[in-house]
């Protein structure tokens, strides 16, 4: 326990101390975010802060010493994961390109035997192996987690605080499965965060970047797949679901959303909950701090789901997928159309049918 407490210690130091230091190396190597018409920030403000997220992880990862072969390719492939973001921040790369990567890092992620090997059958509880199938729903897993994160940066300390809630939260559930080396990686990426987000909530003085936010989203992907995939019950294939729901189903929506007015998937656009929540007229900082909240409420679901019976589970499931659709659709994630739009277009029919 003494050494956990110490390596969390420096991976939160690590982190804090490491985050003005990349300010000062962004600004050297050009490595800058300036305003256009989708981000909310007003002035140039640097980024790659996401390299003392790493750097704060992996030194406090080092620090446990006794790691296992799974962990040790978590490391290696997050690196990678890093290493790309960080040349496209620097420099940029293309959406292929950086889909290439990314593919990469997971498949080598899986060759050091972290994988989907089976997932429970929601409708019979029976145990579904699969098999070569396994390789590609891992890569697809982990891939989209990574760019998930990286769709949800778009505002001050947002990716940090729901990852640092997400991270901990996966500790929590795997250490009721026994899945201790989990717990710890888990809690070092949650004060990895943490030391970051001092510099990075609102008002940042600096971004995390892609190499940040990929990162973050890779390496919950791993945990998830590493702690969270070893139980037999049929809940067990909805929890890190749960626990990532932000960022998945932010992701999801906007898939939908693009898809349905007829615009390309891997456009940006400016329909993301925190773009809504925004719309509605809060502030920068009360957008945050919501959905901080909806993350903790989501992961205290997943925590509640792994203490009741199936039957229990299946009804708070069924319960929390109506709220979110019933609650995307009223603040237009889904259909894209903003409150203002919508309440104009019921004035008019009700004028015309008036």
């Amino acid at each position: 326990m003494y050494k956990l407490v110490l390596c969390i210690f420096v991976a939160f130091f690590m982190s804090f101390i490491l985050t003005p230091v990349m300010m000062k190396i962004a600004l050297r190597v050009g490595a800058v975010d300036k305003p256009n018409e989708r981000k909310v920030h007003k002035g140039t403000i640097t980024r790659i802060g996401g390299v003392a997220i790493f750097g704060g992880f992996v030194l406090g990862a080092l620090l446990m010493q006794e790691l296992s072969f799974q962990a040790w390719g978590l490391l290696f492939s997050g690196t990678m994961i890093m290493i790309l973001g960080l040349v496209d921040d620097i420099k940029g790369i293309s959406p292929k390109v950086k889909l290439l990567g990314q593919v990469m890092a997971a498949v080598v992620l899986v060759y050091f035997g972290v994988e989907v090997k089976f997932i429970t059958n929601p409708f019979t509880g029976g145990i579904i192996s699969l098999g070569l199938f396994s390789i590609p729903v891992t890569v697809f897993w982990v891939t989209g987690m990574s760019n998930a994160v990286n769709l949800i940066d778009g505002l001050d300390g947002l990716a940090a605080g729901v990852s640092g809630i997400a991270a901990v939260t996966l500790a929590v559930v795997a250490w009721t499965q026994g899945q201790f080396e989990t717990v710890y990686l888990a809690l070092l990426l949650a004060a990895a965060a943490l030391g970051f987000l001092k510099f990075n909530f609102h008002p940042a003085k600096l971004f995390m970047g892609d190499c940040g936010s990929l990162f973050l989203g890779f390496i919950l992907g791993a945990l998830a797949v590493m702690g969270l995939t070893k139980g037999a019950t049929i809940i067990s294939l909805f929890i890190p679901v749960i626990i990532l729901g932000i960022p998945i189903l932010d992701t999801f929506f906007a898939i939908i959303r693009r898809f349905t007015n007829n615009k390309p998937i891997f456009e940006a656009d400016k329909g993301h909950l925190h773009h809504r929540l925004l719309e509605m007229g809060l502030s920068h900082k009360q957008t945050v701090l919501v959905i901080y909240a909806i993350t903790f409420l989501l992961s205290s679901s997943a925590v509640l789901l792994t203490m009741l019976t199936t039957d229990q589970s299946v009804l708070i499931l069924i319960g929390i997928s109506i709220v979110i659709l019933v609650g995307a659709d009223r603040i237009g994630i889904i259909t894209g159309k903003s409150i203002a739009g919508r309440v104009q277009g019921d004035k008019a029919k009700h004028y015309m049918r008036g």
